[in-house]
């Protein structure tokens, strides 16, 4: 009857270790705070302290600061890891979110400052001393020599006025006419007035003249080559002035009515690291290309610097509209199939995760209905690094903070 007491005791006892065992397991695993992970894969949770399995970095501990709903989104990150992220944070307030559109444009030359060098008389280029587009070049600077029979005749025209008036002494002549209508066809064939002097001094013919430019500017374009024969007329080159310039983009028929001569836009430019400058609407072609079925806009903006130049990609954003209400940048916002969120930056440096309820903003800021208050700081760039790791953390049906909308 003892045996049977004591098998029984054993039994009992027995069946109370195997309860408390569980317990003992449960116990350690809510009292252990924090984990293992990698700066670069915040994927990676182990329990240990070692090398992370995909890149072999030194696994980081992270702490735990609770379990309850709002630290479930909490996240704290270590300084290693904000500087690996690229976190960047921005302020919570009014901005414009009226309706913005952006159209992609090219940078021109402003037809308006186009100047043309053409040629004064009939004769064959001997020499070009401007040979390559882009050069700049200024009022009498010399552009090209040329080989003119009729040139030559008008030189010895004047040559001959001049003698005639020292040599012979007819009172019956007005030998200053002779000169003065002989030097005027000399400066109408493009000889300046030092280059008269000169061959007034000289006394003799060139076989070829030098011709000066009467226009300054940019060369855009070279329309004859050395040996080429010209008439009167016939274009030598063109120039244009780069310190303002057009910026020309296509619009839809039903767009045009949203955009007038005179509104002010923005204008940046990719190859200028985004530099934004200020433009004017100058031109909205009234009629529809016959190919494409768009229109045409041109912008005018200044190139004061000279650091614009045509041919460049340009984008030009205009504001349909002004409306001013609380927002955050466009980047902030995470929306997925539960609703809009934000992270937001809290006092201790932690990051919080907020449901939203946005409204219908532009391409650079999203108004905010409901979930922040003016002055909050939210996540602008590396809120899809900080979603991850609430989601490895936590799992895909996390509760979110703010529901209330």
């Amino acid at each position: 009857m003892n045996k049977i007491k004591i098998l029984a005791l054993l039994l009992l006892l027995g069946f109370a270790a195997c309860k408390q065992k569980p317990q003992t397991v449960a116990a350690t695993k809510t009292q252990n705070k924090f984990y293992y992970t990698c700066s670069m894969h915040p994927q990676i949770h182990e329990d240990h302290p070692g090398n992370c399995p995909i890149c072999g970095m030194k696994l980081i501990k992270v702490e735990l600061t609770g379990m309850n709903d709002m630290a479930a989104n909490k996240i704290t990150l270590t300084a290693t890891q904000l500087q690996l992220a690229g976190i960047q944070t921005d302020t919570v307030r009014e901005e414009n979110v009226g309706a913005e559109k952006t159209l992609t444009g090219t940078v021109t030359t402003d037809e308006n400052t186009a100047e043309e060098l053409s040629a004064r008389i009939a004769g064959r280029i001997q020499q070009l001393f401007v040979r390559a587009i882009g050069e700049k070049i200024s009022i009498g600077q010399p552009v090209y020599s040329i080989y003119s029979e009729d040139l030559q005749e008008a030189e010895k025209e004047y040559l001959l006025a001049k003698q005639q008036q020292k040599v012979l002494h007819n009172p019956d002549v007005d030998y200053q006419q002779l000169i003065s209508s002989a030097e005027h066809k000399l400066q109408l064939w493009g000889l300046s007035t030092a280059q008269i002097k000169a061959l007034a001094a000289s006394g003799k013919v060139s076989a070829t003249t030098t011709v000066l430019s009467k226009v300054s500017g940019t060369v855009s374009e070279i329309a004859v080559h050395e040996g080429d024969y010209v008439t009167e007329g016939m274009s030598i080159l063109k120039v244009q002035a780069l310190n303002n310039l057009w910026v020309q983009a296509q619009l839809y028929a039903n767009e045009t009515a949203n955009y007038k001569e005179n509104d002010r836009v923005s204008v940046s430019f990719p190859d200028l690291g985004n530099q934004v400058i200020n433009g004017k609407v100058e031109f909205v072609n009234p009629e529809l290309s016959e190919a494409s079925k768009v229109n045409l806009i041109r912008i005018s903006i200044p190139n004061l610097q000279g650091l614009i130049q045509p041919g460049m990609l340009a984008y030009i954003s205009i504001n349909n509209g002004s409306n001013h209400a609380l927002a955050v940048p466009a980047s902030a916002v995470l929306t997925d199939g539960n609703g809009s969120k934000v992270w937001v930056k809290n006092a201790d440096g932690s990051f919080l995760s907020k449901m939203i309820k946005p409204g219908n903003g532009n391409q650079n800021y999203i108004p905010i209905v409901s979930g922040l208050n003016i002055g909050d700081i939210v996540v602008t760039n590396g809120a899809y690094l900080l979603n991850s790791e609430a989601i490895f953390k936590n799992g895909n049906d996390s509760k979110m903070t703010g529901m209330k909308m």
